[in-house]
């Protein structure tokens, strides 16, 4: 193949992906516009009360409050930070403990023969159901809180590294074992990196289930965060609050999940 047809070739490839990416973004975007038009239709024309679902105006009034005046002697920013750190928390502990136990386990049939079933078991239930245990044995103060968002994150993520790791090429490793790297060396420039594809997924999907159970957590005696604001504004038929305090937790769970999506594509884009 001449140099010109190559660099042809690399040109109508580059096209054919900035075509597919304008297309997507002109779904998303049209997507977008038709439930904003839906919605303000339906608040506008009297299809649905606005006591139940807020016009986009209201919100807007309803957002502005909440920057000047905060909500139950908190400002808006506070009850984003708390929300926010004790995802965060979460967060770290499950990557500092559920990443090492779950490559221990891919790695070690035993171990993971041993481990499964009490995972497996547990999975299955939702947060709600053991959130009273968490306030009997851990009392009503932070650390119930963040441990029940850090068992809702927990089994996503120990599955996903467990199946990377279990994938990884065997060949690979009894490669570079041949050539005299230690465990250590195998974990570090081989399994890891292999398995993090995996791993980076099993992220996404823990968090999504985190932000999904942080309402449940800050029903545990909480008088800051999003979930407690939420829940305090229904009590008082504050829809507008309400609507806003899902979209904050929305609009901050898909950055979080975009900057994951970046971290995939800069790290594991090979996969």
């Amino acid at each position: 193949m001449s140099s010109d047809t190559l660099v042809s070739t690399l040109q109508d490839s580059r096209e054919r992906r900035r075509l597919r990416l304008d297309r997507r973004r002109v779904a998303a975007l049209g997507t977008l516009a038709g439930v904003a038009t839906l919605w303000w239709s339906a608040t506008h024309l009297g299809w649905v009360d606005t006591l139940f679902l807020p016009s986009p105006e209201q919100l807007l009034v309803a957002l502005q409050g909440l920057l000047a005046e905060g909500y139950l002697d908190a400002s808006l920013w506070q009850h984003l930070g708390t929300s926010l750190l004790r995802v965060l928390a979460a967060l770290l502990a499950a990557v500092l403990t559920e990443v090492p136990l779950g490559i221990a386990m891919g790695l070690n049939p035993t171990l993971n023969a041993a481990l499964d079933p009490l995972v497996e078991f547990y999975r299955p239930i939702p947060p709600l159901a053991y959130l009273p245990l968490m306030v009997i044995w851990f009392g009503i103060g932070e650390l119930s809180k963040v441990l029940l968002i850090y068992l809702a994150l927990f089994a996503p993520l120990l599955i996903a590294t467990v199946g990377g790791v279990r994938r990884v090429d065997r060949a690979r490793l009894q490669a570079v074992r041949c050539l005299g790297a230690s465990r250590g060396q195998v974990v570090r420039h081989v399994i890891l990196p292999s398995a993090l594809p995996d791993i980076l997924t099993g992220l996404r999907i823990a968090l999504g289930v985190g932000w999904s159970t942080l309402v449940a957590a800050e029903l545990i005696a909480a008088n800051r965060g999003l979930g407690f604001m939420v829940q305090s504004a229904a009590q008082f038929m504050a829809t507008d609050v309400v609507v806003v305090g899902i979209l904050l937790i929305a609009s901050i769970a898909l950055s979080i999940e975009l900057g994951l999506r970046a971290l995939q594509r800069r790290y594991a884009g090979w996969r």
